[in-house]
């Protein structure tokens, strides 16, 4: 007499909405759905093509500075400082603007690689933890700002900076587009080379992927690097739609919101995963919730206190997750 192997039945819809790994890898999906969807029904004018422009384009700094975030959380780590990076590139695009658009956009992006290289550096050869390393820049990074612009804020007149934050290429705004050509080259680099999946190995199991032969200590020091130069590009797009350069306030929690993002998009704070679509949708996510509370003449601190839910659900789910 021979047995039929029984066939495990595929898990019911209710059920899968029951299990923490599905609310991990579509949760922040189908929030940005239902908040949509409440807008359309509820919020006048919201769901204009003129209003979801201005959202895309007020995200798109998030964004990018969300995607150099979460290639350092992917490593177990961490960056405080990216909002002070912000500051600094957009203190230093108006003092060499003189010299011509591109040298002042190299210096503005140099200066955020140089504040990648000292983090990394910090955390891979010194052996600092990462929350540490980078505090000493989110401090010192936003004072050396001040001091470059002398305390004021700046104008910028630069027809080539402004068509930055103000042009359009196709019907796409400028900043949008660019946020997306970078979403899109993050998750090459996480899925398709060498240096992203040593990434993720080295936020799995940093001790193993050491004495596996790989370089981690280089790999670190570019991680936090790519991070720097990122948040100086989103300093240099917030500089040119503000039409000014203002380092007292450019990139204020900037380094909450783009942490907010990556974990509400699905990125564990433990390392060894790195979700870039997640990560744009969580900053997206974010942007879309504020925005419906303004237009609900609700104040911004409620919308702080959502945020603050919001990441609470999200580090719980990836906790329940990690104990099955």
């Amino acid at each position: 007499m021979t047995t039929q192997a029984t066939l495990p039945r595929p898990a019911k819809p209710l059920a899968r909405l029951r299990d923490p790994a599905w609310y991990q890898e579509y949760g922040v999906y189908a929030a940005v759905a239902v908040v949509l969807l409440f807008n359309a029904l509820f919020t006048e004018h919201f769901m204009t093509a003129d209003n979801l422009r201005t959202q895309l384009v007020q995200v798109a700094p998030i964004v990018i500075v969300a995607l150099g975030m979460a290639l350092v959380i992917g490593t177990e780590g961490i960056d405080l400082s990216v909002g002070s990076t912000m500051a600094l590139a957009a203190a230093l695009l108006p003092l060499y603007l003189g010299y011509g658009l591109v040298p002042a956009l190299l210096i503005a992006l140099l200066a955020g690689a140089v504040v990648g290289a000292i983090n990394g550096t910090l955390v891979s050869l010194v052996g600092l933890q990462p929350i540490v390393a980078t505090l000493a820049l989110f401090v010192g990074g936003r004072g050396l700002a001040l001091v470059m612009a002398d305390g004021q804020l700046k104008q910028i007149v630069n027809p080539d900076i402004l068509a930055l934050g103000t042009g359009s290429f196709l019907g796409i705004p400028t900043v949008v587009l660019i946020a997306g050509v970078l979403a899109l080259a993050v998750a090459f680099l996480v899925q398709r080379t060498t240096f992203g999946r040593q990434i993720v190995a080295i936020g799995g199991n940093r001790s193993a992927s050491a004495l596996s032969g790989l370089p981690v200590k280089r790999v670190l020091i570019g991680v936090y690097i790519l991070c720097g130069v990122m948040a100086a590009l989103a300093g240099i797009l917030a500089t040119a739609r503000l039409t000014a350069s203002d380092p007292s306030s450019l990139g204020t929690l900037m380094e909450l919101s783009a942490i907010t993002a990556v974990v509400v998009g699905g990125t564990p704070l433990n390392g060894g995963s790195i979700r870039v679509l997640g990560t744009v949708a969580g900053a997206l996510l974010m942007q879309l919730l504020r925005a419906t509370l303004v237009k609900h003449d609700l104040p911004d601190s409620t919308a702080q206190i959502a945020q603050a839910a919001i990441i609470i659900a999200a580090v719980y789910v990836a906790r329940e997750r990690r104990s099955r």
